[in-house]
């Protein structure tokens, strides 16, 4: 469904922008990652000026406020489409082609953290335009409720993640507080989100929680155990048929090396090891804009 607002005049264009922060608490609210554009400078003659603002979907659709005609639309669209991909803010610097020419840059290249476009517009104008990503909160699932099961449902809400908690039924009662929660191992979790999942059955179900699991497109999937048993269980599931490469997907021992021996101080451990792995591009792309 989509949510434009057209767009007709000064008083229009302010009851646009009124709206948004209604549009985006529904999005948010819904888990639905938007892109948020906003027209940070403006040079000569342009369309939209310096404050306007306009929410993408994630199918790359304009779908509230306004940041001028075609002209900006496509490289902001473009732009938004690889903040989806990445979860990286950009600016974006839309600007005629000589002078693109007199500061020695093509449409497409990057310089300084800004990335430059061609504005095809006949006024010729230049806007420079921020893009920030507002994506759906991570979904850590963690399948059983062995005591690190428990520990993690504890701690992980603290670092930004919500839960799925997939146990048997009778076993459910044993986490406090919030989320969502399966009875079993069967159903694979949907999320507009990251999914990160965590085995820690602890001998019941093992496999079911395994064969679950591998049926999500989770970014990371941790088993909490030895590697003798990991190796074991891979091994069971190469006799049904799983190929090597989805295998591969298992990681384990879940959780970083650091010592940890109570449940707590792995669960720490392992959330440390999520962590890592969610801010990896972030860190990446700070490093290429040093």
């Amino acid at each position: 469904m989509k949510h434009s607002v057209p767009v007709s005049g000064k008083k229009a264009s302010a009851d646009v922008v009124q709206d948004l922060p209604r549009l985006m608490n529904r999005l948010q609210d819904e888990n639905e990652p938007f892109v948020l554009a906003t027209v940070v400078r403006t040079i000569s003659v342009t369309a939209a000026k310096a404050g306007a603002k306009a929410v993408i979907d994630r199918n790359g659709d304009i779908v509230g406020g306004w940041i001028g005609g075609g002209c900006a639309k496509s490289a902001v669209v473009k732009a938004a489409k690889s903040a989806f991909e990445d979860g990286q803010t950009r600016l974006i610097s839309l600007q005629p082609a000589e002078l693109l020419a007199e500061i020695g840059v093509a449409a497409g290249d990057e310089r300084e953290g800004i990335q430059f476009a061609k504005n095809m517009c006949p006024s010729q104008g230049t806007m420079d335009i921020f893009i920030e990503p507002v994506l759906p909160r991570p979904t850590l699932v963690i399948y059983g409720a062995s005591p690190v099961a428990v520990a993690l449902a504890n701690q992980a809400p603290a670092i930004g993640f919500d839960l799925t908690l997939c146990a048997p039924g009778d076993d459910l009662s044993v986490f406090p507080g919030s989320g969502t929660r399966v009875d079993g191992f069967e159903s694979p979790v949907p999320s507009n989100g990251q999914i990160y999942a965590i085995i820690s059955t602890q001998g019941r179900g093992d496999l079911a929680a395994l064969k679950a699991t591998l049926m999500t497109d989770a970014r990371h999937i941790g088993f909490v155990g030895s590697r003798r048993k990991i190796a074991a269980l891979k091994e069971k599931l190469r006799e049904e048929g799983v190929s090597e490469q989805t295998l591969d997907r298992i990681k384990g021992p879940a959780g970083l090396d650091l010592g940890a021996i109570a449940p707590e101080e792995i669960a720490l451990s392992i959330l440390a090891e999520l962590l890592m792995i969610r801010r990896s591009g972030h860190r990446e792309a700070d490093t290429l804009n040093v």
